[in-house]
This record gives structure tokens, sequence and C-alpha cells, in this order.
């Protein structure tokens, strides 16, 4: 009898020992597991917007943040390797490229720039604060605000490994991108859970928009092809079917995030119009600061201030850079510069987007020359409030 009692203690101790080393392995599978899945101490933002709408502006708001990696348009390289295609068709490699630069993983350029390249071989990388200081760049703290001819000078030769190796360093990884038409498209990064995915929807006034393009007819006519579908062939729009997409882009987009939208997007959008953002700069951008986990600097406040209260509208030769202009006074221009046969037909093809955003039609050249109508209307507030969204719709 002995022996048997004996043997069935060992029987239990063994049980006991294989049942806590069992527990311990899934103790861990477990750990690492939700440790895998868990969303990316790095805040991601992406500024939705088109061509001329002052996402150059915005982009910027967020580039000379000292906590801040940004990029301007890095899907530029997709539409110019791949140009004979349509927008709709470039969406997945868009969304794939900006996937990556989110995580940090520059690789995903391999396709489209093969060769060996530098930093200067990046679209737009001068206007990347983040890549003309340490560790992209010894030339500048990240302290400072950059200028673009200042980076281009000092920082080009860098090698193109810096941009993966600067981008690891920050809490705040930023793209701005033009060539997002849909906003469903974005749908697989918002419920990625490697990311942690922010959309800054930034629209401004159709005709203010047309007017902007008019000074850029030829730097915008490759894109307007791939917009249009027109298998290569470089397109100005002076009918006004790019501008006729653009506003359908912005009304999709908008009604997507608004009236029904999934779950996932909830705290996630944020739309911005051009004209608010100039009329009140701090208010707007400790706004979108707050939004994207960020606060505003005192260096950045000034330069805030320099930036949006220059003396004149801007040169046309200064269409893409961002200069320190009369801010207020640039978003009203197109009443002035454009004749009212254009706005009429600009409104015809927009009428909708400009109805939802919230701007004012014009019925006369008077009432468009008409300075003191304003025909930006108030924001309507709580127009859709997260506490009666119904996540089975």
């Amino acid at each position: 009898m002995a022996r048997i009692r004996i043997s069935s203690t060992i029987v239990i101790l063994f049980i006991m020992v294989q049942t806590g080393f069992l527990l311990f392995m899934y103790a861990r599978y477990s750990s690492f597991t939700s440790h895998s899945e868990e969303k990316s101490s790095q805040v991601h933002i992406l500024i939705l917007s088109t061509w001329r709408s002052g996402s150059s502006f915005v982009g910027q708001l967020f580039s000379q943040h000292p906590s801040v990696f940004y990029l301007m348009e890095p899907a530029w390289h997709v539409w110019v390797t791949m140009h004979q295609n349509s927008a709709k068709v470039l969406h997945m490699a868009v969304r794939d490229l900006v996937r990556s630069v989110f995580l940090c993983d520059m690789s995903v350029f391999d396709a489209y720039m093969p060769w060996k390249r530098n930093l200067s071989d990046l679209f737009q990388w001068a206007v990347s604060r983040a890549l003309c200081s340490a560790p992209a760049c010894d030339s500048f703290q990240r302290t400072d605000i950059t200028s673009e001819m200042a980076c281009k000078t000092l920082c080009g030769r860098y090698p193109f490994t810096k941009v993966e190796e600067a981008c690891k360093t920050y809490s705040h990884v930023a793209i701005k991108e033009v060539r997002f038409f849909d906003l469903k498209v974005l749908y697989p990064l918002l419920t990625d859970p490697s990311l942690n995915l922010k959309i800054i929807h930034l629209v401004r006034d159709p005709r203010a928009v047309v007017k902007s393009r008019e000074q850029s007819v030829k730097a915008l006519a490759r894109d307007n092809g791939i917009v249009l579908s027109t298998n290569g062939t470089k397109v100005e729009d002076s009918k006004y079917k790019v501008m006729q997409e653009i506003c359908r882009s912005h009304v999709q987009i908008y009604e997507t995030a608004t009236l029904k939208p999934p779950s996932f997007l909830k705290d996630r959008y944020l739309m911005i119009r051009f004209e608010d953002l100039v009329r009140d700069p701090l208010s707007e951008i400790s706004e979108m600061y707050k939004f994207a986990d960020l606060s505003l600097t005192p260096m950045l406040k000034s330069w805030v201030y320099n930036i949006t209260h220059g003396q004149g509208p801007g040169k046309k030769k200064e269409a893409f850079k961002i200069t320190s202009r009369d801010a207020v006074n640039v978003s009203q221009a197109w009443r002035n510069v454009l004749s009212f046969q254009k706005i009429k037909k600009i409104q015809e093809v927009c009428k909708g987007a400009i109805n939802m955003l919230g701007y004012q039609l014009v019925d006369s050249e008077k009432e468009q020359r008409d300075l003191s109508l304003d025909l930006v209307l108030p924001r309507r507030q709580n127009q859709f409030s997260w506490s009666s969204f119904n996540p089975k719709n």
C-alpha cells in the first residue's frame, strides 16, 4: 500500500509540474502575441488633401515640430514611375508605400529608385526638417526652424540610409499626400495593428483651388492625366474635369468619415478648412496638434505668426514654396482674379463640395467682388457626434 501511495504522489507531482510548465509556456506565448499585435508607440499622421489646397503649409506645421519626422508626398515616386496607370489603379501601390514609410521601412523606395542614392533623390526632401537635422544631417539641431534652400545647400549629399535611421528616432511620423481619392482605400491602414494612424483632411474652397492651380498648369499636367486615366498623356484642366474629381473625392471622404463611419475611425479623423486656418492660425493649429498628441512650442508660435503675416500674396514662382505671405488675402485672391464666367463653371462642377464643406455660392459678379460678404460659413459644430454613433451601422 505504501508503494502505491508513493507512486500516486509522484504522478500527482509530475502532473503539477507539467501543468505549471504548460501554463508558463502559454503565458509566454500570449505575452509575445499581444506584444506583436499592440499599437505602435509612434503616432502616424496622414495629412490628406489635394493639390493647391494649402497642404504644403500644413505639412510644414508638422515638419518643423521637433517631435515629427515628416515626408511630403512620397507617393510622387509611384506616380512618376507608373504614370500610364490611373489614380484608382495606383491606390494600392500608394497605400503600400505610405504604410512602409510610416513603419520607417524605406526599402519600399527600391522599386522606384533602384540606383545608389542620396537624400537629394527623395522628392521634396529638403522641406523635411527631420532630414535637415541630426541624425540625418549634422548641420542643424532638431529644435531649429529650417529652410528648404539652406537644407539643399548643406545636406543633399548625405546617404539615403539616413532617412530610415532618422525616422526611427521620432515619436511621430507625418506624411502629406494628395494622391488618395477614396477614404475606404485607407481602411487597411486604419485597422493595421502595427499603425497608430490619424487622418487630417484638409479642404479649401474649390474656387480658390482653381485660382492657385492656374499658377501651376504645366507642373500639374502629368498628374491631371493620371487622375483622368489618359494612359500617360499630359492634360491641362481647362474644362475642370480634374476639379470635378477632386470635389467628388472631398465629398466621398467627408461623407464616409462622418455619416456612417466604421467604429475604427472614432477619434481618428479631423477635417480642417484652409480658410479657418489662415484666419485663426494658432487656434486651428492647436486643435490639430491636440488631435495628433503634440504641443505647440513658443518657437513654433513665432514662426507661424511670421509665415502668415507677410506683406504680399506670393509670387507665381513661389507657387510650391512656403514663404511669408498675407495668408488671409491669399485665401480671398480668387475673388478679384477669376472671371465670373469661370466661377459659374467651377460652381457647377463642385456645387456639392462647396455646399457640404461650408462655402457660400455667389450668384453675380457683384457678390464675387464684394469682399465684405463672407463666403466662408461658420463651421457646423456638433454636426456629428460619436456619442450617438451606432457601431452596427
